[in-house]
């Protein structure tokens, strides 16, 4: 590898890739460095005993047109899967036992998970003022304008399955920012959502479907095209002691590679796509107050698990998967039918179920052992999936001691810090899911988007 390069990315993840993509195919000079000895960062796909899961990510969501145009791009060398029509068959847990979500106005009225009361007052949601505070919670906006029962079964569900967070933390406006700006440029969440769909959409706009998908094989290989794509020569894998820091031509970077050797490197850009918590470590540089800002992001621990089946003889699995409500009490914050959902996941006949535990409320679950994991599934499978002798084919217990950051009231100071930086030192770009989103759609568009910023400058 060059030691003197346009640019330098940090971190192989999917954002670090999918900016490498772009710099690749613009043929820009540049190095990618992780201390993984592995691409895909949380991405990865593993197989055993006939069942193919993931180790991070489940699905993705085709949720902008930059993700829909790499997944375009990649074709046919990576083939995408799309949910099938079960994937709009959801199920949220209601005193014990599985409701379906509503999906129309007459399942609305029939649900027993919204209280009358909340029934008729969601009637008024269009006429009532829009908030005044950019700072406020996600749970006290749903109770303003829907009521309790709508944030207790539908929004802490979903924020569960999403964020693996608590509604009473996270600020709409920073992590929920279409909802934030329906109620605020259209008054209401109704009459906004009513007026965005007569909007005429461009074709390309048209990409970003918002269709649950895959691609074969799973999510890992999808960054294993990509890694393939770039060129194995662009990668500096392994390494450990990244060191950034400013100097007359641009950026010096000093590591050890995987083989112990220093190795110093030279660019003009550098552009960070790392964990929040790394980066007080790598830009020394950098004032220590700005750094501790941008650092300061809650990373609640959630525990991932496999779980298999050669023969189902549970609860009928035929929809995209169940979420459970925090007032629920469970130690489980949901399920998702991956066999279901997406083709040869599990032996015929048999489940491939992830469930996941943990998320902001509950930090104590992912304390336990394997072994007590074990009984927690086994008793909550018992209870909510019919499945009185649990005796899994697979069982595979996936530890994430960081997991999906939570946009809180701080996210405003960290994306001010990050502006700071970016201005006190040209040709140093922050990216990565400490800010612009934390879905796969939302890192494929910053990737993208860091990518063409750099590019433009240098060409």
């Amino acid at each position: 590898m060059e030691t003197q390069v346009d640019v330098i990315v940090l971190g192989a993840g999917l954002t670090g890739l999918s900016t490498a993509y772009h710099l690749n195919q613009a043929s820009v000079k540049f190095a990618v460095l992780d201390c993984k000895a592995d691409v895909g960062g949380v991405i990865a796909t593993s197989s055993k005993n006939g069942f193919v899961f993931e180790l991070g990510p489940n699905t993705g969501v085709v949720g902008s047109p930059e993700i829909a145009e790499l997944l375009e791009a990649l074709h046919p060398d990576c083939e995408v899967e799309y949910g099938n029509d079960k994937v709009s068959k959801r199920f949220i847990l209601y005193k014990g036992k599985w409701q379906a979500l509503p999906g129309g106005l007459w399942g609305g009225i029939t649900t027993p998970l919204f209280t009358w009361k909340d029934k008729f007052r969601i009637l008024g949601e269009p006429f009532r003022k829009k908030g005044t505070n950019p700072e406020e919670t996600l749970a006290d906006l749903v109770k303003r304008r829907m009521g309790n029962s709508f944030l207790d079964y539908a929004i802490d569900p979903f924020i569960l399955g999403v964020y693996a967070g608590d509604p009473a933390y996270l600020i709409p406006k920073y992590a929920l920012p279409k909802l934030y700006n329906l109620e605020q440029n259209y008054g209401s969440f109704i009459k906004g959502a009513i007026k965005k769909a007569k909007i005429p959409k461009t074709d390309r706009e048209k990409k970003a479907t918002g269709k649950i998908f895959t691609v074969k094989g799973g999510l890992g290989a999808l960054t294993k095209t990509l890694y393939s794509k770039i060129g194995a020569d662009k990668f500096l894998l392994g390494v450990s002691g990244i060191h950034v820091k400013p100097v007359e031509t641009g950026f010096e970077v000093s590591l050890t590679n995987k083989d112990g050797d220093t190795v110093t490197l030279n660019a003009k850009k550098v552009i960070s796509t790392l964990p929040a918590f790394e980066l007080p470590k790598i830009l020394g540089f950098v004032d220590e107050h700005l750094l501790n800002q941008v650092s300061q992001v809650f990373h609640p621990q959630v525990v991932e698990i496999a779980v298999g089946f050669n023969q189902w003889k549970g609860v009928p699995i035929d929809g995209f998967g169940g979420l459970i409500p925090f007032k629920e009490k469970r130690e489980i914050m949901g399920v998702m039918y991956m066999s279901s959902l997406f083709e040869n996941r599990a032996p015929e006949g048999g489940a491939l179920i992830t469930v996941f535990v943990g998320g902001a409320r509950r930090q104590d679950l992912p304390q336990r052992s394997d072994e007590e994991l074990k009984a927690l599934v086994a008793k909550e499978f018992k209870e909510l999936m019919g499945v009185p002798d649990f005796k899994p084919d697979l069982f595979e217990i996936i530890r994430h001691k960081h997991a999906i950051p939570q946009y809180g009231k701080e996210s405003k100071a960290r994306f001010e810090a990050v502006e700071k930086i970016q201005t006190q030192f040209p040709g140093l770009l922050i990216g990565g899911n400490l800010r612009n989103g934390i879905g796969m759609s939302d890192r494929v568009k910053q990737g993208t988007e860091l990518a063409h910023e750099i590019i433009a400058v240098l060409k």
